[in-house]
């Protein structure tokens, strides 16, 4: 008998025959029946997105919704997460009934775009302008048991998948490879701050904040025979500090601190380690700049979405030889991503880090999976990067918010108007 959220349902002939090379659209009734299927399916189903708009259709209520199975203490559950513009909001399905529920809600809202992962193969659907559904399949090697997390022993994993961190966070497979990722992308930065004792982290914008945490858990651990680590983390909403407080708590974590404020006035000590993970918009460059004052030895963002530049270049158009780009909305937002964190990654060289851009986590789990990773060496800077970033701002005609919140630090090193 399964102890999950639902039985498992017979596999749909429809989306379980073979893949197909030029897909027959279907009924849109058929094809979400057939999609319900696999989003219940306690032995098969790994993870689902939701996103885009139905054409002819108002906009779903969410930028994009997640669902994925997780296990928690004593059962498995349908986990949701649903993304604005600014921020995720968490959700868990503890029961068949509550899943199968939270599934047809979902499936009522009018997104256009579904991606599905099982255990054997990956599941495209697309609805049509006409209303019909295309579907998409490709095989996917399994990687192990997709669903029974408990058998997510990985060697050499940086924290062991069976801390009882992972199970307060509700934190499935895929995170957990996320959070040894992220940790991995930390790691080599530690040098920079092997004098700093007790060591600070602090996470400006934290949302949900399962990756502070678990960098906190890490430090704290290599840290054992020294003052240990301290967490600090800011967000704009009080029911995430409220959250992430009741975390700590269950972690036992007297050294964790969660603040509600804005990440450029809110009060706290400077941070060692500063950390903007998916903060949105120019809500990154307000932590970039906050850190740059504290002289932080390590910072690490991972961007999220970048609207600034983007409307910047939709109102002035791109240059000359670019002028194509402009002409389509998904290449221009691209370009203002590369634009975006080129200029951050330059800012930072320019005021004393040493700066690489790298991926942050595989693209399966997130479409925003670049890193900046900055460390601070007060380094002389090579004149010629400034003639680079001055051409490249002067022919986009971008002032990077970042060179607005930092104008006095360049002023002051390099002269000139920033």
């Amino acid at each position: 008998m399964h102890t999950g959220y639902v039985l498992r349902q017979p596999f749909p002939e429809s989306l379980s025959a073979g893949c197909h090379t030029r897909p027959v659209p279907e009924p849109l009734s058929d094809a979400f029946a057939d999609l319900r299927g696999l989003l219940l399916d306690t032995d098969s189903f790994v993870r689902a997105v939701a996103a885009g708009r139905r054409h002819g259709q108002p906009s779903p209520p969410w930028r994009r919704v997640e669902l994925r199975p997780v296990q928690g203490k004593d059962r498995r559950r349908l986990q949701q997460v649903c993304y604005d513009e600014r921020q995720a909001f968490t959700s868990n399905f503890d029961d068949p009934a509550a899943a199968a529920a939270g599934v047809d809600a979902l499936l009522a809202q009018p997104f256009g775009n579904w991606h599905v992962d099982t255990a054997s193969e990956t599941v495209q659907l697309r609805v049509t302008k006409k209303g019909k559904v295309l579907v998409h399949r490709s095989a996917r090697e399994p990687a192990g048991d997709p669903v029974a997390h408990s058998h997510d022993r990985v060697k050499n994993r940086l924290i062991d998948p069976g801390d009882p961190l992972f199970d307060v966070l509700g934190a499935d497979a895929a995170k957990r490879r996320q959070v040894d990722a992220f940790l991995r992308l930390l790691v080599p930065t530690l040098d920079a701050v092997a004098d700093r004792d007790p060591l600070h982290v602090v996470d400006l914008g934290c949302g949900n904040a399962y990756l502070s945490f678990a960098a906190h858990r890490y430090l704290s651990a290599q840290r054992a025979e020294r003052s240990g680590a301290r967490l600090t983390g800011v967000d704009l909403r009080d029911a995430a500090r409220a959250r992430n407080t009741a975390i700590a708590q269950q972690l036992g974590a007297a050294d964790v601190e969660f603040l509600a404020g804005t990440i450029g006035e809110a009060e706290l000590p400077p941070g060692d380690i500063v950390l903007a993970l998916h903060a949105c918009d120019t809500a990154t460059d307000d932590a970039l700049a906050r850190a740059v004052r504290w002289q932080a030895p390590v910072v690490i963002a991972a961007p999220c979405c970048h609207h600034e530049t983007a409307a910047a270049i939709r109102a002035a158009g791109p240059p000359a030889p670019y002028g194509l780009i402009g002409k389509h909305g998904i290449l221009r937002e691209r370009m203002a991503d590369v634009l975006t964190d080129t200029l951050r990654a330059a800012l930072l060289r320019l005021l004393g880090y040493r700066v690489d851009v790298v991926e942050f986590v595989s693209s399966e789990h997130t479409a925003r999976n670049v890193a900046i990773r900055a460390v601070r060496t007060g380094g002389a800077v090579d004149p010629d990067l400034i003639t680079q970033y001055r051409r490249l701002t002067s022919e986009w005609g971008l002032r990077p918010k970042l060179a607005e919140l930092l104008s006095g630090e360049l002023t002051q090193r390099h002269g000139g108007s920033w």
